[in-house]
């Protein structure tokens, strides 16, 4: 019989059972700082080229705008955006097309989440409470009435209608308070983490099909709000009042005050700041609505909360981890007071009112290149219907408040 050594069991190394990477990254760890300055790097470079075309339209659209001064430059952001979004980018083919479209998203993206909400932040330093004030108890109750009735009967019309429940919220915010600045700012809380690229789509539709209705209503406001006002024989206080509390954009309300009167005018302007204030709280409530749905797992109408749309799943944890009051409602509510307690002086509350308007442009341009126009038009007969009825209620309601209390 052969003789058999006997077998010596070798102790282990340290690195047995482990994976080449676990090997690696003991003996040499791999530097984190010169990774995370490189990918910060990348992530910059990634939204430059979406960047610069959003740039490129801002400066087109503000140049432009100032031919048609009745029509918002937002308005004519989006539009513009919508036209280029629905013609060019959509319709991309091709693998250099397709290639070219993908590298401008990252900063389109960037452009209508953060700028947008800078500019509701800065928003906030147009507005001084003691003006405010200034209108009286019985302008401030007009104002919060109009505001708050015209915004359940859009809510609760939208839902007649069989409206899309994003869409009646934007409208309802546009012809309550204060127009596509407004539509802006709820759009920030619409667009929650954890949405669907369908629910995306979606929601960039209903900005523009709202920020149109404010368009179209508030034009027609322009000439026939001074037209009744002189029909009913309203002074210029009164007239200008109902004017502030129930035209929407900022510019029609210049628009048709400035047409009966400069008395008429400065109380118009007063309401209408008036109504701007209002903005963080309606904003801030319907983001903690929006918060508990999302916690609670609420799927929009047509979704499965499980599985999402079209078998994306949405992102329910990094929804959960939203705050349920946005950061720049609180920005903007720190913007009011700074600017009503006088910090700051009138050369840089100047400046940011232009980059306020800069902000929402570019925002709006990067928020049109989302929209699907032929959808668009094909599902706008109820929208159109809702923007009527609500601009019948909050003209409706400013005039009655202004007849009964002043």
């Amino acid at each position: 019989m052969a003789h058999t050594r006997p077998r010596t069991t070798r102790a282990p190394t340290p690195t047995a059972g482990m994976s080449s990477v676990q090997r690696t990254s003991r003996t040499s760890p791999a530097p984190a700082a010169p990774e995370s300055r490189t990918s910060r790097t990348a992530r910059v470079r990634g939204v430059l080229p979406g960047l610069g075309m959003v740039a490129l339209a801002t400066v087109a659209v503000l140049v432009g705008s100032r031919a048609v001064l009745t029509v918002s430059p937002l308005v004519v952001a989006l539009a513009l955006g919508a036209v280029v979004g629905s013609s060019v980018v959509g319709r991309a083919s091709g693998r250099r097309a397709t290639a070219t479209v993908a590298a401008l998203r990252p900063g389109i993206a960037w452009t209508s989440s953060n700028v947008l909400r800078t500019g509701v932040v800065l928003l906030g330093l147009q507005l001084s409470i003691p003006e405010v004030l200034a209108l009286g108890w019985q302008g401030l109750v007009v104002v919060t009435t109009t505001l708050a009735v015209t915004f359940s009967a859009t809510l609760a019309l939208a839902r007649l209608l069989q409206v899309p429940r994003t869409t009646g919220l934007l409208v309802a915010t546009g012809f309550s308070i204060c127009g596509a600045a407004a539509i802006s700012a709820m759009q920030s809380v619409v667009a929650r983490p954890g949405r669907s690229p369908r629910q995306v789509r979606e929601d960039d539709d209903a900005v523009a099909g709202a920020l149109a209705l404010v368009t179209v209503y508030g034009t027609l406001a322009i000439v026939a709000l001074p037209w009744l006002a002189g029909v009913m024989s309203l002074d210029d206080d009164r007239a200008g009042l109902w004017i502030g509390a129930s035209v929407q954009e900022v510019a029609q309300v210049v628009t048709a005050a400035g047409a009966v009167s400069a008395t008429a005018l400065a109380t118009a302007t007063v309401a209408k700041l008036a109504r701007v204030a209002l903005l963080a709280p309606i904003v801030t409530a319907a983001g903690i609505v929006s918060g508990r749905a999302t916690a609670r797992g609420t799927s929009r109408p047509g979704e499965d909360a499980a599985s999402g749309v079209g078998g994306i799943p949405p992102d329910t944890d990094r929804a959960r981890r939203v705050a349920p009051v946005p950061w720049f409602v609180v920005g903007f509510v720190v913007a009011v007071a700074v600017r009503s307690l006088g910090l700051l002086p009138a050369p840089v509350l100047d400046a940011a009112a232009t980059v306020t308007t800069v902000a929402f442009v570019a925002a709006m341009f990067a928020m049109g290149l989302g929209v699907d126009l032929p959808r668009l038009l094909r599902t706008g007969r109820s929208t159109l219907v809702l923007g009527a009825a609500s601009a019948l209620t909050v003209t409706t309601t400013a005039l009655l408040g202004v007849l009964l209390l002043t």
